[in-house]
């Protein structure tokens, strides 16, 4: 089949044809109508296109109800896809090129608490699709309230991404479970919850960004690595109030390196975020760990806890941070281990350290006393293998809180004497257009983070 088929030919023949049609399960196909007993317009409809929840622009596509896919979508530029809560999308994995999601146009996933929008996969294992992969004159995406699990799968070169020649410019390894890159363009990831994907998480080249109140859990490989944020260059992101749990390689990999040399440097605010049990794959090659800053780097990173990771800032030698124009400090950060407070410490392998810091000096001290957390008896951040038997974390528990019990010394000692990048939010259009039925589902167009905390980490 080919990849003409993906989104134009596929409203071509559903509107010529006027019929709806399944896959498994009785779910959407996502290019035919959403044609239930005639309630709803058309996918690309030149009328505006009315559900139950909401009212949609001409030209939109909406996705109201559980769809599997077994091939990739592409969501052409000027075109925007709409997905309301509680939508499932199943992705196969066994087929002959991995399920892409690739977003040329725009991508508004509106989630919600109760019904968040979810993106799986059929087997529930790690690389069996894909992921989100958006192209150079994507606009604007919302992320809120979404789940993304089991992907990170290497495309070929029939996949949409290779051939749109976005992410992957040779076949050497899989994609993140989210990537943007337009230096113009706006994204926000809200009260999300990515897990078990194969590579990165997440892959930043380019885009105006709020990242907040997001859970990124068990995310790499052993052969491979993987960072939960990944930022290079022509990015602005506020990112805060985060909780980054087992990312093998680093929670944050901060770079202005990836891009042209006519992109601007990256700026990020990076403040209140708790990192757990990262870095345990590369401890042989001493790269690694929880915080990782090059490629003349400037952020503000401030407030952030980081717990029981291998190492806790690093820069290589040669092309490190930019320390003149960085605010690195205060952060906190323990380790519950002797090898932990040794790789934390001052005069630790490429390590930054700043007196300013709150660190655990012998093993146990600063106990920042989460409320319920629990860690393999055998912990070893060094493990380099994804086993149990081997220290690797345990699998991420839902139920875990990772806020303080009264009297925790994490409480106080953060700083709010700097800004955000974007203090009145950054705003998506394509929602504002949306006219919703019931003021209830009524989603503000301006998604914004929150002011930091004198508490170090993030609170949920």
């Amino acid at each position: 089949m080919t990849r003409s088929k993906v989104i134009y030919s596929a409203l071509i023949m559903a509107a010529a044809t006027l019929f709806s049609t399944s896959c498994e399960n009785d779910n959407i196909n996502p290019y035919d109508y959403v044609n239930n007993n005639g309630s709803n317009g058309n996918q690309g409809s030149a009328d505006v296109i009315k559900t139950a929840m909401a009212e949609y622009p001409k030209g939109s596509l909406v996705w109201t109800k559980d769809t599997t896919l077994s091939e990739s979508v592409e969501i052409p530029v000027g075109t925007s896809l709409y997905i309301e809560p509680g939508v499932t999308v199943t992705c196969k994995s066994e087929v002959q090129v991995p399920v892409e999601i690739v977003v040329l146009g725009n991508l508004y996933c509106m989630g919600t608490a109760e019904k968040p929008v979810t993106f799986t996969s059929d087997t529930k294992k790690t690389e069996d699709w894909g992921g989100i992969i958006c192209g150079y004159n994507s606009e604007e995406v919302v992320l809120s309230h979404v789940n993304i699990a089991y992907a990170g799968a290497t495309p070929t070169e029939s996949s949409a991404s290779f051939q749109n020649k976005l992410f992957k410019t040779t076949i050497d390894g899989g994609v993140p479970a989210f990537h943007f890159c337009n230096v113009n363009g706006k994204f926000v990831i809200a009260d999300s919850f990515f897990h078990d994907n194969y590579n990165d998480q997440t892959y930043f080249t380019g885009g105006n960004g709020v990242i907040v109140n997001n859970i990124f859990a068990d995310c790499g490989n052993a052969a491979d690595g993987g960072e939960a944020i990944n930022v290079k260059a022509g990015c602005k992101l506020d990112v805060a109030n985060n909780v980054i749990y087992n990312a093998c390689t680093n929670a944050f990999k901060l770079s202005n390196a990836g891009n042209s040399e006519v992109i601007p440097l990256t700026e990020m605010t990076v403040y209140n975020n708790t990192i757990v049990d990262c870095g345990w794959r590369r401890s042989k090659n001493k790269k690694g760990g929880s915080v990782w800053v090059e490629k003349a780097a400037k952020p503000v990173f401030v407030n952030n806890l980081v717990y029981d990771c291998r190492y806790g800032m690093k820069q290589p030698k040669q092309d490190g941070a930019d320390m003149e124009h960085s605010r690195l400090t205060p952060n906190y950060y323990y380790a519950s281990t002797e090898k932990g407070v040794e790789q934390m410490a001052k005069g630790a392998s490429l390590a930054i350290c700043f007196d300013t810091d709150i660190k655990s000096s012998v093993a146990g001290q600063l106990d920042p006393l989460f409320k319920n957390f629990r860690q393999s008896d055998n912990m070893d951040i060094n493990c380099e293998a994804d086993k149990l038997e081997k220290g690797a974390p345990l699998a991420f528990d839902k139920t875990w809180d990772f806020n303080f019990q009264p009297g925790s010394p994490a409480l106080s000692g953060g700083v709010t004497d700097f800004s955000r990048l974007f203090p009145g939010g950054l705003p998506f259009f394509g929602m504002k257009k949306v006219n919703f039925l019931d003021s209830n589902n009524d989603i503000n167009y301006y998604f914004t983070a929150p002011l930091p905390s004198t508490r170090f980490g993030a609170w949920m």
